[in-house]
């Protein structure tokens, strides 16, 4: 399954946060067996972003979008991906009322007796989500997340990503077995070995270098005997750091 991840904000552009989002979401991916074909960063421009999601959403089997989402100026994401798929937003029962009971709780309020009426909040900024899309209401926040056809969207604060993915990682499951295997010789040695490698097996190899640890080679491909052939072939030609 390939996936392609785009994260949205000024402030991750600008270097005023880190796109841990991205790196995170790759990781999990990659532990689910889906592979991770491109990651971009985009500013909150709304036009920018459709365009982006409208064409990755057919080149990919899934997108992950984050960040933008919300009711302040610049939160443009829901927008666009309703741009995306020509769509219009709406406000579904289920989500207002899970945003309303959040926003109580978050005021001290008792959320079983508050209405919308009761809150100073601009409840559709932050509950509309674009038509027929499927609601991803949110564990650790505010704002919902959503599913429209095969674009995923999400908040951009870190644990509410990672809360509402995991309601849907079943969804990402692939067929990417990997291996990865730690050296303490230079990377040149490990790189001699690599081409070798893939004329043997139908896997792919990479050589990430470490200044602070050992070097590390990780194995990719789609059946768990080759994976472990080609480990094995490379065990006999580099000497590995065992228990990692």
């Amino acid at each position: 399954m390939e996936v392609a991840i785009l994260t949205v904000g000024d402030e991750v552009l600008a270097g005023d946060i880190q796109n841990s989002n991205a790196t995170w979401l790759a990781g999990r991916l990659s532990e689910l067996g889906s592979t991770v074909v491109r990651i971009l960063t985009v500013p909150d421009d709304r036009d920018l972003i459709a365009t982006t999601v409208a064409d990755w959403g057919d080149e990919f089997d899934a997108v992950i979008v984050t960040g933008g989402l919300g009711g302040t100026h610049d939160d443009v994401t829901i927008d666009a991906i309703a741009d995306a798929f020509d769509r219009g937003l709406v406000v579904e029962d289920t989500v207002q009322r899970d945003v309303v009971r959040k926003a109580a709780e978050f005021r001290d309020l008792d959320p079983e007796t508050t209405s919308a009426a009761d809150i100073d909040l601009d409840v559709p900024a932050w509950a509309a989500l674009p038509t027929d899309s499927r609601a991803l209401l949110n564990p650790e926040g505010l704002c919902p997340g959503c599913v429209l056809e095969n674009v995923y969207v999400f908040p951009g604060v870190p644990a509410e990503v990672k809360a509402l993915f995991e309601l849907v990682a079943s969804e990402f499951d692939g067929d990417a077995i990997t291996a990865t295997l730690y050296t303490d010789v230079p990377e040149a040695s490990v790189v001699d070995a690599l081409p070798e490698i893939q004329d043997h097996f139908d896997v792919i190899v990479g050589s990430y270098p470490s200044t602070d640890d050992h070097n590390r080679v990780k194995i990719i491909g789609t059946d768990d005997d080759e994976v472990t052939a080609a480990a094995d072939w490379l065990g006999e030609r580099l000497p590995l750091i065992e228990g990692r």
